[in-house]
């Protein structure tokens, strides 16, 4: 029996016995993993995978591909040359059993890749990242309701924010220090008084208090 399993991206036609190199699995040598996104086992094909369907297989080591050079040269008035070597790191593996179903509860834990993506059948609409996992979570809770902004305007007073240069937080100062109204800015010393109120201020207070 074969099977074609997808992992890292790729896809890969299988068979008991085979060893595969394969994108980076978060495991050591020795474990017991198995691969859950299944395309076709048998004669049965997914949509997009085969259902409780898995693909046993043994970490034999960690390694790393062939080195692969990456050379960037820019032709220009002041150019520049870069060289930098790669090699990518892979996970050997020796294919076991194919399970055609009973896969969900086999016990064997789920591959998953060295980025932390947990390979699992899209069918169960699981995340397939923690970092997706995080952002669902954060989604689904409520947002915080922002604080109500205190009203500039007392209850019995004017509407001290009409003034040029006061604000909704000057206005509420004003407010606490007992001043709510149009005549009462007018009438302010601003040698004593306790806030900080401008000439220009007083001027226009006046000529609304009227």
């Amino acid at each position: 029996m074969f099977a074609v399993l997808k992992t890292g991206g790729k896809q890969y036609k299988v068979a008991s016995g085979d060893v595969l190199r394969i994108e980076k699995l978060d495991a050591l040598a020795g474990d017991k993993i198995q691969f859950n996104e299944i395309l076709m086992v048998g004669n049965t094909v997914g949509a997009p995978f085969v259902a409780d369907a898995g693909v046993q297989a043994e970490v034999i080591d960690q390694i790393k591909g062939e080195k692969t050079i990456n050379f960037v040269k820019r032709r220009r008035k002041h150019s520049s040359a870069r060289k930098k070597g790669h090699r990518q790191q892979l996970t050997l593996v020796r294919i076991g059993d194919i399970l055609e179903a009973g896969a969900d509860k086999s016990g064997v834990k789920a591959a998953v890749n060295g980025a932390g993506f947990k390979i699992e059948p899209a069918y169960k609409g699981a995340p397939t990242s923690k970092k997706a996992a995080a952002a669902v979570e954060r989604a689904s809770k409520p947002k915080a309701a922002k604080a109500a902004p205190k009203a500039a305007k007392a209850a019995d007073g004017d509407d001290l924010t009409q003034l040029t240069g006061i604000g909704p937080a000057a206005a509420q100062k004003l407010n606490d220090a007992g001043v709510t109204t149009f005549a009462q800015v007018a009438a302010i010393d601003t040698a004593t008084f306790e806030v900080k109120v401008s000439d220009k201020v007083i001027a226009q207070a006046a000529e609304l208090a009227k």
